[in-house]
């Protein structure tokens, strides 16, 4: 019966592929409980069920390499796709030249341990290109820090490009090297064809993909355009004798400047992330042979090469980020951060190795000492960035006084008058409340509604389907015709006929100049809604100007008690504060300004203790509250909770509203997403929610119209 068993296992694929889709729903979250990375469980449910537990994988069966090869190039596809091309533009020869050193030192280092331990020369060279690479696991620290716009954080995300497509190019050399029929005339085949396929790639790509993104924005075309690339591009890399990861890496930078931070992006990645990925950290863990990884851990020899190999990769990063400060005049805490931001060893480590692993040229020994690398170094560098980098300077991202009270003066163009706030309308049940809220933000400018409700297209615009969705969206704005004047807001309502319900807000937002959106919840969410895309993420990528999302649980004429979540002191959510400054002024609601500290993130040193800076925090906020001139009465609070959603949502019991920011998800190079702070805090609060997508190219412009509201220059660059 057990052989019947696992031959069913290993002969049906969609069994198969079921226990997988099992495997990477359940597991992942149940080790994140137990405060141990999703990866790591991914790497444990592989070794359970593979050769060397229940047997009911084989990393040999077609199925199982055609997923993870897939996997393996998606993999490498996203860290080029997350690569920040513009901040490398910035910082573009620090960047070249912290790359250089932290490539080149653990690449010698790398080496030197290799041939220490009898490796040959090809091996131990790979070995160098394994620790020259860096994954950025701890970018959404710094991100969430408000730090990434600090010179010596730059220079480190620029320098992946530098460490990446270097060790990928020495992996495409060793592979090509360990080849039996390998000459210098081959050789410099290779070099030559790389070449001139990385332009091609780099130029081809982009140029198409920019064509094709023109002509349609339909994001089925466009995903399918992306997936198409990324094949075409590994498949090229084979042709010319290089590895397909070459290729899906270089495939990830030229789509990255096609695609942009857009939702075509998000639904790119998150395919990834929750299926091929993962599958690929899976086949990872059915190559570990649990023997010898014990053996590793008490064999002298294996023991002393996975120390070294650790040890190296951490002091030659060491070492590198020591150069950079001493060659552009860093400070010691910016110095750590390059450090602990340039330890990870995840995408391109991984993927190499286990090229290499298969190609021959690495021993078991190296797997698995790599595999250890990847869990202390994906774990010591975060811890390193959340302790050093909330005291980074962040003046290289900061405008001028000057700059910014010509932000904030009124423009006569634009005159408050003018101030247009636009709101889609589709459920009769909550549009009522939802045009309430929208006309407490415009009626102190003296602006203007404007509902919208959009009639989706048909072929032929006779079609009696298209004749009844108009009648019934006129329906709907004479209702909310009705409920904007007794607000006692000007109204202009407007059907709209679009072919997507999310580019026809977007387009009549644009065409209106709207100021601001004001939607309602989705209903749609999960897995569906991150898999297809909603029509908040589209309204949220696509539009020109903020846009404010409200789940209401009562009429906004009810909010008496507003709480305000400050997560970033470095870089405050201007506007945020601005709409709970409006909304608290129309009502005499009382606001509260919270900050949820969590210990793990604070500063560890002894002469800086949590309650010092809980103290410091308190300090700012007070500060904050008095720059932004609330008419009403405003408190600030300090919670120091490891668990920051449930410290907020838990506050949240005792007020009418939440107002929250909503910012673009960071998904590591890695693909998997973290655990998304603004998610979490939404799922547990039982109040109604506002959450603004503001993004920085277009916050400036509604700041200038809520500028009637006084804020204290000289405080604002105090906080």
């Amino acid at each position: 019966m057990m052989e019947f068993a696992l031959h069913f296992f290993n002969e049906e694929p969609i069994v198969s592929f079921a226990i997988l889709l099992a495997v990477i729903l359940l597991v992942p979250p149940l080790f994140e409980r137990l405060r141990l990375p999703g990866l790591v469980g991914l790497l444990v449910a592989g070794v359970v069920l593979g050769p060397n537990g229940l047997k009911l994988f084989d990393n040999t069966s077609d199925t199982m390499s055609l997923l993870s090869d897939i996997g393996l190039v998606y993999l490498m596809f996203v860290a080029g796709l997350e690569v920040e091309l513009e901040q490398f533009q910035r910082t573009k020869l620090k960047s070249i030249g912290f790359g250089n050193y932290t490539f080149w030192v653990p690449l010698i280092t790398g080496t030197a341990i290799g041939r220490l331990f009898n490796f040959d020369w090809n091996a131990s060279f790979l070995i160098g290109s394994l620790l020259a690479s860096h994954t950025l696991l701890a970018y959404p620290i710094v991100s969430r820090l408000g730090v990434v716009n600090n010179e010596a954080v730059t220079v480190t995300i620029g320098a992946t490009i530098f460490t990446d497509i270097g060790a990928l190019l020495v992996l495409a050399i060793c592979v090509g090297v360990h080849s039996r029929d390998f000459t210098p005339f081959r050789f410099a085949f290779l070099l030559g064809s790389l070449a001139i396929y990385t332009v091609v790639v780099l130029v081809g790509i982009q140029r198409l993909g920019r064509a094709v993104f023109a002509r349609s924005d339909e994001e089925s075309k466009q995903f399918l355009f992306v997936l198409l690339a990324l094949f075409l591009a590994a498949v090229g890399a084979q042709l010319i004798g290089v590895e397909k990861i070459v290729g899906a890496f270089l495939a990830g930078l030229a789509v990255n400047g096609v695609v942009g931070d857009g939702a075509t992006k998000e639904r790119i990645v998150f395919v990834g992330s929750v299926l091929f990925i993962p599958i690929f950290f899976v086949d990872m863990g059915l190559l570990i042979n649990v023997p010898v990884f014990i053996q590793n851990l008490t064999s002298v020899q294996s023991l002393g090469l996975t120390i070294a190999i650790v040890l190296g990769l951490i002091g030659s990063k060491f070492v590198a980020a020591l150069l950079a400060k001493l060659t552009y005049g860093y400070t010691w805490r910016e110095q750590i951060v390059m450090w602990s931001l340039s330890l990870p060893q995840v995408a391109a480590t991984l993927a190499a190795t286990l090229v290499g692993f298969r190609a021959g040229i690495l021993s078991e020994d190296v797997l698995n000492s790599v595999i250890v690398l990847m869990l202390v170094t994906a774990t010591l560098g975060p811890v390193l960035t959340a302790q050093f980098a909330p005291d980074l300077p962040t003046s290289s991202g900061r405008r001028e006084p000057q700059e910014v009270a010509t932000a904030l003066e009124p423009s006569a163009a634009n005159g408050a008058a003018d101030f247009t706030v636009v709101v889609p309308v589709h459920n009769p049940q909550t549009e009522q409340w939802l045009l309430e809220l929208a006309a407490m933000l415009a009626r102190p400018l003296g602006g203007q509604l404007v509902p919208l409700a959009i009639a989706t297209a048909r072929s032929q615009m006779a079609d009696p389907q298209l004749a009844t969705a108009i009648q019934r969206s006129q329906t709907l704005l004479a209702t909310a015709a009705m409920v904007s004047r007794e607000q006692g807001v000007q109204t202009t309502p407007v059907v709209r006929i679009d072919d997507s319900i999310g580019q026809g807000i977007s387009r009549t937002s644009r065409e209106r100049e709207a100021n601001l959106i004001v939607m309602g919840w989705s209903r749609r969410t999960g897995f569906q809604a991150r898999l297809l895309g909603n029509l908040i993420d589209n309204v949220l990528w696509s539009a020109h100007c903020p846009v404010a999302i409200a789940r209401l649980l009562d009429s906004p004429t009810q909010f008496r008690r507003i709480l305000v979540p400050v997560e970033n002191l470095h870089q405050p959510a201007q506007l945020v504060l601005r709409l709970a400054q409006v909304l608290a002024a129309n009502q005499q609601a009382q606001v509260t300004l919270l900050h949820v500290l969590s210990p793990t993130l604070g500063d560890r040193r002894p002469s800086r203790s949590v309650a010092d800076r809980a103290a410091s925090i308190q300090t700012q906020l007070a500060q904050l509250a008095a720059t932004y001139a609330f008419q009403t009465s405003v408190t600030v609070e300090v919670q120091v909770n490891d668990q920051i959603a449930t410290a907020i949502a838990t506050a949240a019991r005792a007020y009418d509203l939440v107002i929250l920011q909503v910012s673009p998800r960071h998904l590591i190079s890695v693909g998997l997403p973290l655990s998304d702070l603004t998610t979490q805090t939404v799922e547990k609060i039982d109040c109604s929610i506002l959450l603004l997508g503001s993004r920085p190219q277009y916050a400036i412009s509604v700041d200038s119209f809520l500028s009637r509201y006084p804020v204290s220059l000289a405080m604002q660059e105090t906080v």
